[in-house]
């Protein structure tokens, strides 16, 4: 580079270029923003200083005796809840004080203390009860990612929420929150805020309070917590729901590293620290015994839920409800018999089983059975979605029958098929196409959609998905109960997206109702501690509406009444009395299902590994398949149910069916070109996911790996578990007749 010439100085100042006038534009606009920017945040600090001016120096002038600490009382922790079946017997206790043991600062871990305050208030020994800082940080966060990802409140603040205040959504509530909490803090030292904060707070599996949680989760008192431990536990009052630790480990682990990171840039812990807590990815888990005293842990768990949603943790930690149930013990004898009847080996994997009224969604069963591992206190029921296998072809079913499609006088090919919407694509991407086979290789050429789903032939629902339209086949699950979300792929007719046996359970009962969708319950009746009857959350009221119409639900269960007494669910078919049901099952044999009912009860059987998608290929020297231990299990528990019952059968429609000229773009579409690409079979097959689909005014996207339904190996024979008295309940009282809908 020459160097500068000594004459440049010299030189008159150039005219401004271009390239100047645009920097000076620039820098002017920056300034404006920086302005505004300035202004939004200046508001922002100024709300909340307000608040400081108003609860701090007018605080007891502006609220009374509402920011008077001598004039309230803390919420009591009052006598236990107690939660009773459907025939009056205790189901068990939600404790109040037993399951809270407040303890003093000096036991419990200095590492929970750490860990709670780096996560949930960083600058707590900075702020006096309120933090204007925090506050701010919270709603640029929020505005940033235009939602809610961070809360501006102090430990103290919740700290008082719990103790004085009601879960009203006021702003006068809020002013005398704040309020509160700087009056709080003035009295209060921080230690004793920090302990009474952590024994204050809900963890989760209905651990009230640190000394709980430690026991709940690790079986250890709360002095002896460790980093990663109190790591864990810190993290999840946030949600405790979301960072169940039991139902979902990988997003505990993940909410634990944040804590982690958290202490990180607190200076609470060093990078080799951090880097060593991190790199444990065993949560060490040692559950408690709580659930050793209640009697019917998965339900119970599943009512407590409900509790909380309605009432808030306070009411409910409060104590003395009289909550009333629909669960019927009688049948949950039987649900449990049977699965312990079939499945009887430490070695054999999980099942759990869902039973609901149609007539009012009553839920009457809800339970699950892990052989060897009577402490598990995963609901498999209502928080371990599986993929259903052919279980699901029901639903296809209904759509189409929905749609105008006669099963009884539309024919498909059931022959390989092979879809491939680009012609263009590499063969060699398994995203290319989408073969899909029977197990056996054994195919029928054209015949009823009746016949192919006796048969659970998949070759023939693949092009009847295509044809009905994966959106509307989600969307007819969705209608009929399902709330799991789901993709619309084309194999979802197939089951390969995931559901829990709750919403199986819920769909079904909707086709066994005729088409009316009942919101499953679970709680009849709620006693406040004052001794009134809790009317206004609806309890025990159903929740009712048609969603199809009849003619179309009587039509899809004329087709499983078929299939229960010359189809796949043979086996799980009562003698004497009116079924219908469904196999299903997934690639592999990892899941394995039976969902079915009577006009009278519904019940969902599902089988597998809880801890993977393990395939079910030798248990007790079969490979489990819907037809086989589900269907079994199904059978040995409505055979208690209803079996010294008269027979009742289905009533007929009152509706008129509409049937149109069923013309599918792909009915007959034919075999496959040989290629490498993506292959689905009828039974236990490595399968790939099929390209994505632009007809029938649906894209789906990639779909999972597709779940089928495996053919029935031989014939497994169960003897019946002793006979017992278990007969199916009443109904509750029957609701309002929803109207008929029209006809789509």
């Amino acid at each position: 580079m020459s160097p500068p010439s000594p004459y440049r100085r010299r030189r008159p100042a150039p005219e401004p270029s271009v390239a100047s006038r645009r920097r000076r534009k620039r820098r002017e606009r920056a300034r404006q923003r920086h302005g505004r920017r300035t202004a939004v945040l200046a508001v922002l600090v100024a709300v909340p200083a307000l608040v400081l001016v108003i609860a701090a120096v007018g605080g007891t002038l502006a609220f009374g005796s509402s920011c008077n600490l001598d004039a309230l009382r803390p919420v009591a922790v009052g006598e236990n809840s107690f939660v009773y079946a459907a025939d009056g017997s205790l189901l068990g206790v939600i404790p109040a004080e037993r399951n809270r043991t407040p303890v003093s600062s000096g036991a419990i871990s200095p590492w929970m203390g750490k860990a709670t305050v780096a996560i949930e208030d960083r600058r707590f020994y900075k702020h006096g009860g309120i933090d204007p800082v925090g506050i701010v940080r919270a709603v640029v966060a929020d505005v940033r990612a235009r939602k809610f990802v961070q809360g501006g409140s102090t430990i103290t603040q919740e700290l008082v929420r719990n103790l004085y205040l009601t879960r009203e959504r006021t702003l006068k509530r809020k002013l005398t929150e704040a309020c509160l909490a700087i009056r709080l803090a003035g009295h209060w030292s921080k230690k004793r805020i920090l302990t009474a904060y952590m024994n204050e707070v809900y963890y989760g599996n209905h651990a009230y309070g640190i000394e709980a949680a430690a026991e709940t989760y690790f079986s250890v008192p709360a002095r002896d917590l460790t980093l990663d431990q109190s790591a864990l536990l810190a993290g999840l009052p946030q949600a405790p729901s979301l960072y169940d630790p039991f139902r979902d480990p990988a997003a505990a682990l993940s909410r634990r590293n944040e804590v982690l990171h958290a202490l990180l840039v607190n200076d609470d812990i060093t990078s080799s620290e951090f880097e060593r807590a991190k790199s444990d990815r065993d949560l060490h888990l040692k559950p408690g015994h709580h659930f050793s005293t209640i009697r019917e842990p998965y339900f119970f768990g599943y009512v407590e839920d409900l509790l909380q949603q309605e009432y808030g943790s306070n009411t409910v930690r409060e104590g003395g409800l009289r909550v009333y149930t629909t669960i019927n013990p009688a049948l949950q004898r039987a649900a449990n018999a049977a699965i312990t009847h079939v499945l009887n080996e430490k070695t054999d994997p999980a099942s759990a089983v869902v039973s609901i009224d149609p007539r009012n969604g009553a839920i009457r069963v809800m339970t699950a059975v892990t052989p060897g591992n009577k402490g598990n206190q995963f609901n498999f029921a209502t928080s371990g979605p599986r993929q259903p296998g052919s279980t699901f072809k029901v639903i296809a079913l209904t759509t189409a029958v929905a749609r105008g499609m006669d099963p009884f006088a539309t024919s498909y090919l059931s022959a390989p098929f092979h879809y491939q919407p680009d012609p263009t694509c590499n063969s060699a991407d398994p995203n290319c196409a989408w073969n899909v086979q029977t197990y056996g290789h054994d195919y029928h050429g054209v015949e009823s959609v009746v016949s192919a789903t006796l048969q659970s032939d998949n070759t023939v629902y693949a092009r009847l998905s295509l044809d009905v339209g994966p959106q509307n086949i989600v969307d007819m699950a969705h209608k009929l109960g399902v709330q799991t979300p789901l993709a619309p792929v084309p194999s979802i007719a197939l089951g390969s997206d995931v559901v829990t046996p709750l919403d199986e359970a819920t769909a079904y009962s909707t086709i066994a109702a005729g088409g009316v969708y009942s919101k499953p319950m679970a709680i009849t009746k709620v006693v406040l501690p004052n001794g009134k009857v809790d009317t206004d959350a609806g309890w025990g009221k159903p929740q009712r509406k048609r969603v199809i119409p009849d003619w179309v639900a009587y039509t899809v269960t004329r087709v499983l009444e078929l299939n229960m007494t010359g189809g796949t669910g043979v086996g799980a078919h009562v003698s004497g009395h009116t079924d219908a049901g469904k196999t299903g099952t997934t690639d592999n044999y990892a899941d394995a299902w039976f969902s079915g009912y009577t006009p009278r009860l519904e019940a969902t059987v599902w089988i597998g590994y809880p801890t993977a998608e393990i395939p079910m290929l030798d248990v007790h020297g079969t490979a489990v398949s819907g037809p086989t231990f589900p269907a079994d299990i199904w059978h040995l528990y409505m055979e208690t149910a209803i079996g010294n019952r008269p027979d009742v059968p289905f009533p007929p429609a009152t509706g008129k069916p509409i049937w149109t000229s069923w013309r599918g773009q792909y009915q007959y579409a034919g075999a496959p070109a040989p290629a490498t690409t993506a292959t689905t079979t009828t039974g236990a097959t490595t399968t790939t996911k099929p390209p994505t689909v632009h007809q029938n005014t649906v894209a789906p996207t990639v779909v999972p790996p597709t779940t089928t339904e495996a053919p029935p190996p031989a014939t497994t024979t169960v003897e019946p578990p002793p006979a017992t008295t278990t007969v199916e309940p009443p109904p509750l009282p029957p609701a309002t007749t929803p109207p008929a809908q029209t006809t789509p």
